[in-house]
């Protein structure tokens, strides 16, 4: 079974930040998803540099990749630019949160 980016992307939308209740995908923290074989690499950031949830984030988000079928490893690199701004957040995202 081959695994796609959509795999990937349903995956890792059930990550929820607790700070702001959203999905990260709909928040616009992920940046890229590459996959070669069996392995997942996640390209990502988190709204600001001092996220106290950083590491819990970033394990949630390996974890809901490692539950894909076929998935074997998983990666997520964490980049700073571009910087995270609401304009990256889902229209939805951005109506409840700015109005």
């Amino acid at each position: 079974m081959m695994i796609t980016e959509e795999d990937v992307y349903n995956a890792i939308s059930t990550v929820i930040d607790p700070e702001v209740g959203f999905d990260i995908v709909s928040l616009g923290l992920i940046y890229g998803v590459k996959i070669e074989d069996d392995s997942v690499h996640v390209t990502m950031t988190l709204s600001t540099k001092g996220c106290p949830l950083h590491e819990l984030i970033q394990q949630w988000t390996k974890d809901a990749v490692l539950k894909i079928d076929g998935v074997k490893n998983c990666d997520i690199e964490i980049v700073w630019e571009p910087a995270w701004n609401i304009t990256m957040a889902s229209e939805r995202v951005k109506k409840e949160l700015c109005g």
